[in-house]
């Protein structure tokens, strides 16, 4: 899943747009619940390096909330890693660049969704 088609699957399954809040990285897409503004997601394009890879070139990726007790499993996945710039112990980074079937990024967002959402 690249990241045209997730902010079109996040549109079509949460009815969220993309918000655009940080003029100096104008490619950052933060997605949030409307009735408590928590993020959900964050879209952003960053170099691989800054995930432990030796590659300098950008990569699209999204940052998702998890379960504490999942992280440990799901970053050694390939395409899963610590998460970029957000508490490592609640979220992860998952690359956008097919390393990561569409299915799992769907089933880690609506878990991200879930977990940010207002308390039932």
């Amino acid at each position: 899943m690249n990241r045209e088609k997730l902010g079109k699957y996040i549109k079509n399954v949460y009815g969220v747009s993309a918000e655009f809040p940080w003029l100096s990285v104008p490619s950052f897409a933060v997605y949030r619940h409307d009735n408590n503004q928590k993020w959900f997601a964050v879209i952003m394009e960053i170099p691989k390096n800054k995930l432990g890879m030796e590659e300098e070139e950008n990569v699209n990726v999204v940052n998702l909330k998890s379960d504490p007790l999942l992280i440990g499993s799901l970053i050694i996945d390939k395409g899963i890693h610590p998460a970029y710039h957000m508490n490592k112990n609640h979220w992860v980074t998952v690359r956008l660049d097919g390393s990561v079937e569409a299915e799992k990024i769907k089933w880690l967002l609506d878990l991200s969704f879930e977990l940010t959402d207002k308390k039932k």
